[in-house]
């Protein structure tokens, strides 16, 4: 009697569901059986790679995925999932380099410039122009600015920035190019181009390379920022910005955003809450849990200009994995960053601290969806920087973002 032929299509269906909820191990013990011996289809083991990484063993799927790259060399979903395990785990040089499969995938080939330029490749090209554009969302773009003015030097070329139109003035000010142009224009002629996030690659971007200099290498409005200190100033107590959910449509939001209702225990005498959510969520402030004051400002937020300028007004930014924790970072502004389990790669593992941005601290779940956890990580945090501030005791308390853990070596890239 011939045996029944295995059903993989099948099989996905069921172990996805589990995966998406966080239910590493429940999905982890179907599989396992299924290659005991060592083989199987390569479908399978890949799911084993995301059950593991969902229960936070990145390392241990990290040699699952380098044998399903070279099983599926081609496969450039394949070798993205490796790029971003490796920059997780801090290994840039090969992990840049996987991460430029990034627009071979569906969701990105519809944002992926198409330039008929060739791409810099980190060497200098004096008397040429070089374009440099963004290409994703909000926190890529300030993240990886800092760059624009080391792939100068580098380069030795005119360097033309292309950037979106919601940052362009935070752009102007940071400086370290030679012309502006926001999206959508035509740019001036140009000989060679460089997605932002391509610089990386390109420069062979290392952890000893950061946080790099100048920082912060970002600043607010000195305008905005009157507007809003004036604003602010009649509020007393600890200031404390704030947001708890993302993008909705964002492939990993149901992962990072939280609801308002679960910050509730961050209730506390001496604390003012300032909400700039954005977005279907933003009205939750308009009913703050019980015990929280909280103000929102979301209405009068018009741009990327008033958020820098509250944060540079405000004490502390609180808030999950967003856009406004790496402008925080690029301001130099102290932020505490709510993540989860598995986190973004860039948040890295383990660390308290970000290598990205000195001025920002970092909460971790310790298991799945467990954010109960984190926010009473956070409260107790806040209660010491509420106290000190109450006291007046501000050169005698610790600062709210920690000196790093892992010191590293400052080695410029110009």
């Amino acid at each position: 009697m011939t045996p029944p032929v295995f059903d993989v299509q099948a099989f996905e269906a069921e172990i996805r569901p589990l995966l998406t909820v966080g239910k590493g191990r429940e999905a982890e013990a179907l599989i396992r059986p299924l290659i005991a011996g060592g083989a199987g289809p390569v479908a399978v083991w890949a799911l084993l790679a995301q059950a593991l990484r969902v229960q936070g063993r990145v390392q241990e799927a990290r040699p699952i995925q380098e044998m399903l790259v070279g099983a599926l060399p081609g496969h450039v979903s394949t070798r993205f999932d490796l790029s971003e395990t490796l920059l997780l785990l801090g290994e840039f040089e090969r992990g840049w380099r996987e991460y430029s499969h990034r627009y071979g995938l569906a969701h990105t080939t519809r944002i992926e410039r198409k330039v008929q330029r060739p791409r810099w490749d980190g060497r200098a090209i004096p008397g040429r122009t070089l374009l440099i554009h963004d290409e994703q969302g909000y926190g890529d773009t300030f993240q990886f600015m800092r760059m624009v003015r080391w792939a100068k030097a580098r380069s030795q070329a005119t360097v033309v920035l292309e950037i979106n139109h919601e940052t362009a003035a935070l752009a102007e000010r940071m400086g370290g190019f030679d012309a502006l142009t926001v999206r959508g224009q035509i740019p001036p002629p140009f000989d060679l181009h460089c997605e932002m996030m391509s610089l990386p690659h390109a420069m062979g971007l290392t952890l000893e390379d950061l946080p790099g200099s100048p920082m912060p290498y970002l600043s607010g409005s000195p305008e905005r920022r009157t507007v809003w200190r004036d604003r602010l100033s009649p509020y007393p107590g600890l200031k404390v910005a704030f947001l708890w959910a993302g993008r909705p449509t964002h492939f990993n939001d149901a992962n990072r955003s939280m609801t308002l209702e679960q910050l509730q225990p961050l209730a506390q005498d001496g604390v003012t809450f300032f909400s700039i959510q954005k977005g279907p969520t933003e009205q939750q402030a308009l009913t703050p849990p019980p015990g929280m004051t909280v103000v929102s400002l979301s209405p009068q937020i018009a741009d990327f200009e008033d958020t820098a300028a509250i944060l540079c007004e405000v004490d502390l930014l609180i808030s999950i994995d967003s856009s406004p924790v790496h402008l925080a970072g690029a301001l130099g502004r102290p932020a505490w960053v709510l993540l989860p389990l598995l986190p973004d790669w860039r948040w890295l593992q383990h660390r308290t601290d970000s290598p990205w941005y000195p001025s920002v601290r970092l909460f971790r779940q310790r298991a799945w969806g467990r954010w109960d956890q984190v926010v009473d990580d956070v409260a107790s945090a806040l209660a010491v920087e509420a106290r000190a501030h109450r006291d007046g005791l501000q050169q005698e308390r610790a600062p709210i973002f920690p000196n790093a853990e892992q010191p590293v070596k400052v080695r410029r890239l110009g």
